[in-house]
């Protein structure tokens, strides 16, 4: 298990990755990640076909000062693209109005191989993150 987080007030332009400034939780060797960075390498380090992690992102969300309210939303992206089942949508009524979102994957790397998991800004304009947290679980 692993867990990376940013406690900090970021914004985070459309269709970029939260960033994830530290370490709560040390990283076995089948998960890497470099402070700052918004990726997250999952590894298939295991004798079966296939290794499992369970992805799981929670944090506050907003539309900064300066934007334009309607719906914003993040979801975990796989490889650079976004799983439509783990996005989170909201609909602030005013600017700086935070919703607190959660979303959860199970990610399977074959045998040898890695993956990249992130964070994405999935909405047309940026969004203000506070007290992010994500948490990587190998489970198999």
């Amino acid at each position: 298990m692993a867990e990376f987080s940013n406690s900090n007030t970021v914004i985070v332009a459309a269709g970029e990755n939260f960033p994830l400034t530290e370490t709560a939780v040390k990283a076995p060797a089948c998960i890497m990640h470099r402070e700052g960075s918004g990726l997250v390498t999952l590894r298939g380090l295991t004798n079966q076909c296939k290794a499992r992690f369970k992805v799981s992102f929670g944090g506050n969300i907003a539309i900064p000062t300066g934007g334009t309210v309607g719906p914003v939303s993040v979801a975990l992206a796989v490889s650079g693209e976004p799983l439509t089942s783990a996005t989170a949508i909201v609909t602030p009524a005013a600017v700086e109005n935070y919703f607190n979102v959660f979303v959860a994957a199970f990610i399977e790397v074959p045998r040898g191989c890695c993956v990249t998991v992130a964070v994405k800004n999935t909405s047309t304009q940026a969004v203000s993150i506070a007290n992010s947290n994500l948490i990587v679980e190998r489970v198999a």
